[in-house]
């Protein structure tokens, strides 16, 4: 058992300790930022996280008065990336965009992260959220979400519903609908939305949990047929889909959203230099104009403010997938 520490030595750590913070959190801010900031995207280029990215980018370059470099690493449902940040040096110079699963919402079978998100990322501001879609093949000749309920119940297991990937918001989805309608389908993960979609068309599944940036043309076309959106309210680019409330899953509100982290120990006045840049670059009119093109909503909020929404979802998944959820 270590011998207790003598009033001298807790004295030392102490003057250490407040040396330390003087040094760096007084300043930090003033001169922040005086090089270029690594903007890293767990998802691959061309999806809805790489969409927003590139669409805050040129403002915050403005706002910030240096490059903003976005930087793709994807990988195991967008832990990668997010890992990326949570070991990269606290000053500022590297944030993240992040999924609920990421940060800490215990999803399904994949729980096992390198980081944990409480004790190694620190909250910046929501940035932006759009709701999920359940999306029929034509071919399997379904209606409406009753039909869907009512195949599966006369048939378990028959169908399959693909979903963005293990520890994604939109696997969540897929468990929500499936325990609040009680019935059996299969869960088939993919690595993002987009090949989930391709596949839907393909009919090598028959529903599909879908994000609006990859499904929208594809709605419009035809290939798939829209049954239920995941908010709580409809969802303005199909006005006349329903949401899942409304068709009886009274419990079912989901959004697909993103946040913006950067490492644990970031000093506070960096991160509220942050919080207000990406407040400010959110609503910015093209900045804003980009982003509802793909289907989503800017939502800038304060650092607590993502913290809360963050909490709202792991309660909502703590329903459906009560599962350990600890680091590696």
């Amino acid at each position: 058992m270590p011998e207790p520490m003598s009033r001298c030595s807790i004295a030392i750590a102490v003057v250490a300790i407040a040396s330390t913070v003087g040094a760096v959190t007084p300043s930090s801010a003033q001169s922040y930022p005086d090089r270029a900031i690594r903007f890293f995207v767990p998802f691959p280029a061309g999806g809805s996280t790489d969409a927003v990215a590139r669409a805050m980018q040129p403002a915050l370059e403005k706002i910030l008065g240096q490059p903003v470099v976005v930087e793709n690493r994807a990988g195991a449902g967008g832990t990668l990336g997010v890992d990326a940040v949570a070991k990269a040096p606290p000053d500022g110079y590297t944030i993240g965009l992040a999924g609920a699963g990421a940060l800490g919402v215990n999803i399904g079978e994949r729980t096992k992260r390198m980081y944990d998100p409480a004790k190694d990322l620190a909250p910046i501001s929501r940035a932006a959220e759009s709701p999920f879609i359940l999306v029929a093949t034509p071919s399997l000749n379904v209606s409406s979400v009753a039909d869907v309920i009512k195949l599966a119940r006369a048939e378990p297991n028959r169908i399959s519903i693909g979903h963005g990937g293990n520890g994604t918001a939109m696997q969540l989805a897929a468990m929500m609908f499936v325990t609040m309608a009680d019935v059996k389908i299969n869960l088939v993960p993919y690595r993002g939305t987009a090949p989930a979609v391709t596949d839907a068309i393909a009919g090598h599944v028959q529903l599909a949990i879908a994000d609006p940036p990859p499904s929208m043309a594809a709605i419009a076309d035809g290939k798939l047929k829209p049954l239920a959106v995941s908010s709580k309210q409809r969802f303005s680019v199909f006005p006349e889909v329903p949401t899942f409330q409304e068709l009886g899953l009274k419990d079912f509100e989901l959004t697909g959203w993103f946040g913006i982290v950067a490492p644990k120990a970031t000093p506070p006045d960096i991160i509220a230099k942050l919080s207000a840049a990406v407040t400010a670059a959110l609503k910015d009119p093209e900045v804003a104009r980009r982003i509802r093109t793909v289907g989503m909503e800017p939502t800038p909020t304060t650092p607590e403010g993502l913290s809360a929404y963050l909490e709202g979802d792991i309660a909502k998944a703590a329903k459906v997938a009560p599962v350990d959820d600890k680091p590696n």
